[in-house]
């Protein structure tokens, strides 16, 4: 509509600006590496638009506002000026661009390897550490201790960030994590990931018991639609595939082992929330249980171990398998959850 393009807007710095101008911006941070994203609010909703933003991309509530301030946010098409009422129906759009990451740099942190030689190592990852270095976590990696224990020989395919890394596990889930050492082992890792051939499996005490003694969920995950930070079952996402089999049940729990056929950010946590038997500890997918109330100490995050790794050895094609014992408070979960 014509009184649309001339309609003025208020810039951060208390410049006008037309739409035309603002659209112009729009484009150009756009192709600086912003993302633009969309945020539906849901129905029955009525909060300040910056709190409401903020818990949806993850932002603190100061950055929401200085994105308003910058005339990066619009309510329902219309650029906004200040903070408004957030109600169910309306849709927010604002571009949003990640930190600098940090640069990885060697660190002296010991390793559990259960494995190495000139082409492949193998880590028993402890639960709390981050495997790469990402906003927010900028020392303290795997990838530091890989490059203060491995030096020069590792990988350069995954970049400066994630040198050696060919898969990764979550900051809170222990266990099983192979990085390469050259470019050829990664080329040759990335492709057993691909055909599904390295074959990962994990255990995990779920909350519940299983719908049947063993099976598998198909479920495709991508993005959450309203929670950045997540992932979830939709329509449309990527093609997710985990088998499961109980090798306990308890009073309200399973001992289960997970194998991956594929690997989606968060699969075996995202597709346990999904059948109703979220991870035990699992403080995004799951809900604060009895068991984690009275046994703080043992409770530091999910119940999900990367127990067994299985792959074929680069250079010598042969079929290799590492197993690794479950942590001292995974053994005492299990302890105590047998006698109840």
């Amino acid at each position: 509509m014509n009184g649309d393009s001339k309609r003025k807007n208020f810039t951060g710095n208390g410049r006008r600006e037309s739409n035309e101008e603002l659209h112009s911006s729009y484009a150009s941070i756009y192709d600086e590496g912003y993302e633009k994203i969309t945020i539906s609010v849901e129905e029955g909703t009525e909060e300040r638009a910056d709190s409401y933003l903020a818990k949806a991309t993850g932002l603190s509530r100061s950055s929401v506002q200085k994105l308003i301030a910058k005339g990066l946010v619009t309510h329902n098409g219309v650029y906004l000026q200040k903070s408004c009422v957030a109600r169910g129906g309306d849709t927010f759009e604002t571009y949003l661009t990640a930190p600098e990451p940090p640069e990885a740099l060697p660190e002296n942190i010991p390793l559990d390897v259960v494995y190495e030689d000139r082409d492949i190592i193998v880590i028993n990852k402890p639960q709390g550490m981050v495997v790469h270095p990402a906003p927010g976590h900028s020392s303290g990696t795997l990838v530091s201790a890989l490059l203060y224990h491995c030096g020069d020989s590792l990988s350069g395919i995954g970049g400066v960030l994630r040198p050696g890394i060919v898969h990764r596990i979550d900051k809170d889930t222990a266990g099983l994590i192979c990085a390469a050492k050259n470019d050829a082992a990664h080329l040759s890792l990335a492709a057993q990931l691909e055909d599904h051939s390295m074959r990962r499996t994990y255990e995990a005490i779920l909350c519940g018991r299983l719908p049947e003694e063993s099976g598998k969920i198909d479920a495709p995950i991508g993005r959450h639609p309203k929670d950045r930070k997540k992932m979830a079952v939709i329509k449309g996402g990527r093609a997710a595939v985990t088998h499961y089999r109980a090798l306990e049940e308890y009073r309200g729990f399973t001992l289960a082992e997970m194998k991956l056929e594929t690997g989606r950010t968060h699969q075996i946590r995202v597709h346990t929330s999904h059948i109703g038997r979220p991870v035990l500890g699992d403080p995004i997918y799951g809900g604060v249980t009895q068991f984690e109330k009275r046994h703080p100490s043992i409770c530091k995050g999910q119940f999900l171990f990367a127990k067994e790794l299985c792959l074929t050895h680069p250079s010598t094609g042969e079929r290799m398998t590492f197993q690794a014992d479950l942590p001292d408070n995974f053994k005492e979960a299990v302890r105590l959850l047998r006698q109840l």
